[in-house]
């Protein structure tokens, strides 16, 4: 049974960390994340099949196939972007959410807040940039 979050709820340094409530505020935010862009991307669809690229005039077409291309790239990072909710929810359902891939420490709940996908702490993103750059200008 998923415990019941007060809606001002915030996950906080002096609870146990990731104790169930804090799981399912991350849930529950991650889910709300995921409809979001779901709903957006469905307007988008919809929006897309109503237009018409038969404008006569050639700048209109072109500022027209502009902004469908613009949104259709966006559309795809966001369709990554749910990919990775799903990868996170599967890591609150195994019981790693939270938790770093490289180093198993926790991840601060700062940076949760912010990036709930986060697989990283912050050290180890940080390392994990920094060798990019360093192997990137070779």
């Amino acid at each position: 049974m998923k415990p019941l979050l007060s809606p001002d709820y915030r996950p906080s340094d002096k609870e146990t960390f990731m104790n169930p409530v804090q799981v399912e505020y991350f849930r529950q935010k991650l889910l709300a994340w995921k409809s979001e862009l779901l709903r957006e991307s469905g307007e988008t669809l919809s929006h897309l099949q109503e237009e018409s690229l038969s404008e006569p005039d050639l700048a209109d077409r072109a500022s027209l196939e502009t902004d469908r291309s613009l949104e259709l790239r966006t559309r795809d990072r966001e369709r990554k972007l749910i990919q990775k909710i799903d990868e996170a929810l599967g890591r609150i359902e195994d019981g790693s959410y939270g938790y770093c891939e490289e180093t198993g420490e926790p991840i601060s709940l700062k940076r949760l807040e912010a990036r709930p996908i986060a697989t990283l702490s912050l050290e180890a993103q940080e390392r994990h940039e920094r060798m990019e750059r360093t192997h990137r200008d070779d």
